[in-house]
């Protein structure tokens, strides 16, 4: 089951269109950087030095320490595929709730996402969850709760089944990914998807942004939830776009290529499966097979909540997740 790709969104907008009538872009958004410079970020950002393929690059993190008192103990927390870690600060965010618990924060952006860079190579979980646990190690930490929302909770399956003695718990937040769908889908070359991406006009562009974020938030959406389109948008707008418009066809094909499936009967941690029921017509199906394949999984669900839970109800996401990790 595939959900809410900026490319997806953008093939539906002849067919919304008919039922819908979608915003031009908005002409006050200015040119945005790809490694998202001009985006605020809740704490400063970090730097590790990598080298993929041949090529010289650096994984930006942001290290965040508890609020009073420490417990000692450490949470990773693994973006989705259209952000960066920034959506998980806020005052009412799930790093201010970990925090006042003393809990150590570790936020990632992976490579070819947020503030990382965004070289052009063949993306895969393998690579995202090794460069996972090099930045563990060059921080000195032994074990941590591996969190992961949408394309993060793929990741954190394969980190979690990956590196089981890094892990202490897990949290998997509305994953993507949730089927093998390679033999059910027509597999998506990237070189077809960047001419479509680049051929686009503004107007298309954001309203493929804008309808994504509409569809994280069904039947609860909010003004200030457009902010997330207009993130989105702003790099399209950059000189630099073509090199993104690349990465992100390359990195679209990661839920087909590299599925997830088969990690989670290979988690040993305590695994939480947490999210919106109304993430897709079958994800409350799903999510509980993807609990009842962990062997110590359990199944948290949002009634009428979507994509994303952290920001749609942000107290009764971050009650449930201090009662696992805690």
């Amino acid at each position: 089951m595939m959900r809410f790709t900026l490319c997806s969104a953008i093939f539906a907008l002849a067919l919304q269109a008919q039922t819908e009538t979608l915003p031009h872009a908005p002409a006050d958004v200015v040119p945005g950087s790809i490694t998202y410079e001009d985006i605020a970020y809740p704490y400063p950002v970090s730097y590790l030095p990598l080298t993929l393929y041949g090529q010289d690059v650096r994984m930006a993190y942001m290290d965040i320490p508890p609020a009073g008192a420490a417990n000692g103990r450490v949470v990773v927390m693994f973006h989705g595929m259209n952000f960066g870690g920034f959506y998980f600060g806020g005052s009412a965010g799930p790093i201010e709730a970990l925090r006042k618990e003393g809990f150590r924060l570790i936020v990632p952006d992976q490579i070819g996402f947020g503030r990382s860079s965004k070289p052009i190579i063949p993306y895969n979980f393998h690579d995202m969850a090794a460069n996972s646990r090099k930045l563990l190690l060059s921080l000195n930490i032994p074990k941590a709760v591996i969190f992961g929302h949408s394309m993060g909770g793929m990741l954190a399956a394969r980190f979690s089944a990956s590196y089981p003695d890094l892990v202490e718990r897990a949290v998997i937040c509305n994953p993507i990914g949730t089927t093998d769908v390679r033999w059910q889908t027509q597999w998506p070359m990237a070189d077809d998807a960047y001419k479509t991406s680049i051929a686009m006009s503004h107007d298309q562009l954001y309203q493929g942004a804008y309808q994504t974020i509409r569809r994280y938030f069904p039947n609860a959406w909010k003004p200030e939830y457009e902010r997330f389109a207009r993130i989105m948008y702003a790099p399209m707008l950059s000189a630099d776009w073509p090199r993104l418009a690349m990465v992100r066809a390359i990195y679209r094909q990661i839920t087909i290529l590299d599925p997830v499936v088969y990690d989670w009967a290979h988690i040993q941690a305590p695994t939480l499966v947490i999210g919106g029921d109304k993430d897709g017509e079958n994800f409350p199906a799903l999510a509980k097979h993807i609990a009842d394949t962990i062997p110590h999984g359990q199944l948290v669900l949002f009634p009428g909540v979507g994509h994303v839970p952290h920001i749609q109800v942000p107290e009764d996401f971050n009650r449930e997740l201090l009662k696992f990790v805690k």
